[in-house]
């Protein structure tokens, strides 16, 4: 069968350096940290004492007060961008076939922050069996995608992709197959993440995955650096609208880019460490290759996964020069988590939006705070460190990888008819 394309046509954010994809973008290119001490919790306690938070946030412009009760803050963050990205993509929900419009979303977590609440107040209440009837609702990892249907009256395929910090992009794949298949029209995907939390800080911070430069937050995500001492947690949603190319045409609507690769993978080695070799990154960057209908020197960005944490930066590095050779040394390369932190299930989907946004605009947003060379790495690689660098991009990858050894890479092309 001939297998449709696949094009953006909506994108939204909701970001620890903007609530909109306009202001996320701006700061994004101007190299601004959404690093800062933690305003939701007392911190005191925690080895770490600062994340990237979404700021000024009010549920209240999205929801009236009882209805934003029902709703962890992760859900908010997700049905609050996908307005935004509806509005972006102009779609008549009057006209539109719902039968054949889905929303898939990425989620790592879900519902932590509701979780934590109720088993605080089961155990304060002397366990006494007290528990909220919308717990389970609000904490499922599913429900944001239900709760976006339910608004907007999509009725086609919906459901959640879990797979760690790969969730979103993961979920984008999905998306793109089902359109390709010809099993849907258009989708609503990205994903959301709030675990800026008690619980979130404190399992991290146990597995010592977390930056500890207290004395400076806004420089602690280092990706590439020597002194790279663990992530940032971030938070927020990305969303995007993704539709398939003549009913976009048809509809008169504006294409931001083309889909035209999604690789999965498997480290098969650790729940939590890269494999040392980078073979599952290797494996992910070649899966999308081989779906992609041109050469790998067509490739000229890549968002890395780039967590700034010891093991993964050089294993993903090793891989990139794996699968490109020479090519990797004219490549762009950037990790926009020096900046945005690590939102964990909701990364893929603003690491993709970044990518879009570069081809869009011919810009390479940069990765900040750089300050030693690792000797690890191949430091002739270009990780436009520093400032953003003006670029025209035909073809971008986002890569995406999750404890457990979740593997996950999407590519993205200027449109061109």
């Amino acid at each position: 069968m001939k297998l449709r394309r696949v094009v953006v046509t909506g994108l939204g954010a909701m970001t620890p350096l903007g609530n909109s994809v306009t202001e996320y973008w701006k700061n994004l290119v101007s190299g601004v940290s959404g690093a800062d001490t933690i305003t939701r919790f007392d911190h005191s306690l925690f080895k770490t004492h600062f994340a990237c938070e979404v700021k000024d946030f009010d549920p209240l412009k999205y929801f009236d007060r009882k209805e934003a009760r029902k709703l962890d803050l992760y859900a908010q963050f997700a049905v609050a961008t996908s307005e935004e990205a509806i509005k972006d993509s102009g779609l008549d929900l009057e006209s539109l076939n719902m039968g054949r419009a889905g929303v898939i979303l990425g989620v790592g977590i879900g519902g932590l922050q509701t979780f934590f609440n109720e088993c605080v107040n089961f155990a304060e209440g002397g366990g006494v069996p007290r528990f909220n009837p919308f717990f389970i609702p609000k904490m499922i990892a599913d429900i944001a995608s239900g709760h976006i249907s339910i608004k907007h009256g999509f009725q086609g395929p919906n459901y959640t992709v879990v797979s760690a910090c790969a969730s979103s992009t993961n979920a984008l794949i999905d998306c793109y197959n089902l359109i390709r298949l010809g099993k849907a029209d258009v989708f609503i995907s990205g994903g959301a993440e709030a675990a800026v939390n008690q619980a979130g800080v404190g399992g991290f911070n146990a597995m010592h995955a977390l930056s500890v430069r207290n004395d400076d937050p806004k420089t602690a995500s280092r990706p590439f650096d020597v002194d790279r001492d663990g992530f940032v947690l971030g938070e927020g949603a990305g969303i995007l609208i993704l539709e398939d190319l003549e009913h976009a045409q048809a509809r008169g609507a504006k294409i931001y880019a083309e889909i035209v690769a999604g690789g999965m993978s498997a480290d098969a080695h650790h729940i939590t460490a890269p494999h040392p070799k980078g073979l599952g990154a290797k494996l992910v960057m070649q899966s999308a290759l081989e779906e992609y209908h041109g050469d790998k020197e067509d490739v000229d960005y890549i968002n890395v996964h780039g967590t700034s944490t010891p093991l993964g930066d050089i294993s993903e590095s090793m891989a990139i020069l794996d699968v490109f050779g020479d090519h990797a040394y004219n490549l762009n390369i950037s990790s926009t988590k020096s900046m945005t932190g690590h939102l964990l299930g909701a990364a893929g989907a603003i690491e993709a939006i970044a990518c879009i946004m570069a081809i869009k605009d011919g810009v390479i947003p940069p990765t900040i705070n750089h300050f030693n060379d690792d000797p690890d790495l191949d430091n002739k690689l270009n990780f436009t460190f520093h400032k953003a660098e003006k670029k025209e991009v035909k073809v971008a990858m986002s890569n995406t990888f999750g404890f457990g050894g979740h593997n996950a890479t999407v590519m993205f092309e200027k449109f061109e008819g």
